[in-house]
């Protein structure tokens, strides 16, 4: 089985990385997690980040058949909607988005037409469910814990991108403090990508490096050996402690207000009012 080609772009300013994944040039591709630039002191949004990807998939000849979300990401917007306007391909993300698109719909007291069944994707992924992208076999596995909805993708079994469930091993595991989220299901699901393989590369959707340039792929074994937060002989109560005491520093991320507010919707904005504006709402008191 082929090694799958991964092309990686970072945002500098949420510090995420968004992947495009394909077979070979010319052939068939994916994009995972990709950002829409936004402003949060103005409200005005952007697409020069997400143009770079649709920039290589055009140079590269790829036909995109899938933008693919790992979760709805509370620190920044996605660009599934422009990507999907400029390459095709469909919107998707694992089907427990439904349970975070009723917990937020609450939070945020969103408009009852914004039905939480997960319709506003073009596609929902079950636990276990394999598709294709040209000759690459993926594999969905269901990784809770950060949020109730959260997925990996496992690429022909060599490479798995991990959305939030793990980071670079010296910055270690997601926060489990949003509604719905669980250290122990998070550890839960830590487990489920380290029986995987050693040799079997992770790409991460975050780096928070410290005294080193941003990193965007590990290894199972790598993670096993060295994660500071989840390496081998972390028990699952330690981790949880641990977890919970670090979540209670934390705070509240920079732009979550308007990422899941556009997230839960899958990129899309809001819907307009009669003059053609658009609005997200900030709930008091809330988070």
């Amino acid at each position: 089985m082929s090694q799958p080609c991964v092309r990686a772009f970072l945002d500098q300013d949420s510090e995420t990385f968004s992947y495009v994944i394909y077979d070979h040039s010319g052939g068939r591709a994916a994009v995972i997690d990709p950002v829409l630039d936004f402003n949060y002191h103005s409200g005005r949004t952007a697409t020069t980040t997400a143009q770079q990807l649709v920039d290589f998939v055009r140079e590269q000849s790829l036909t995109l058949e899938w933008i693919l979300e790992t979760h709805a990401h509370a620190d920044h917007l996605s660009a599934a909607p422009f990507i999907q306007q400029q390459l095709g391909g469909r919107i998707a993300i694992g089907e427990h988005i439904r349970d975070v698109q009723g917990i937020f719909q609450r939070v945020f007291g969103l408009e009852k037409e914004l039905l939480p069944d997960g319709s506003q994707f073009d596609y929902l992924f079950h636990d276990g469910e394999q598709f294709s992208v040209g000759e690459l076999t993926v594999r969905v596995m269901h990784v809770p814990g950060h949020t109730p909805a959260d997925v990996a993708y496992v690429v022909n079994e060599q490479a798995v991108f991990a959305g939030d469930t793990l980071f670079m091993p010296d910055v270690g595991t997601a926060r489990c403090d949003f509604p719905g989220g669980s250290a122990e299901r998070l550890y839960q699901s830590v487990q489920q990508l380290l029986a995987l393989p050693d040799g079997t590369d992770i790409y991460v959707c975050h780096d928070y490096p410290k005294g080193r340039e941003h990193e965007c792929r590990t290894t199972v074994a790598q993670q096993k050996q060295h994660n500071i937060h989840v390496h081998d002989g972390i028990s699952q109560d330690a981790f949880v402690t641990m977890r919970n005491e670090r979540d209670a520093t934390l705070a509240v991320p920079r732009l979550i207000v308007p990422s899941i507010q556009v997230n839960i919707r899958a990129g899309h904005l809001p819907e307009p009012d009669e003059q053609g504006r658009r609005y997200l709402k900030v709930p008091l008191n809330r988070l």
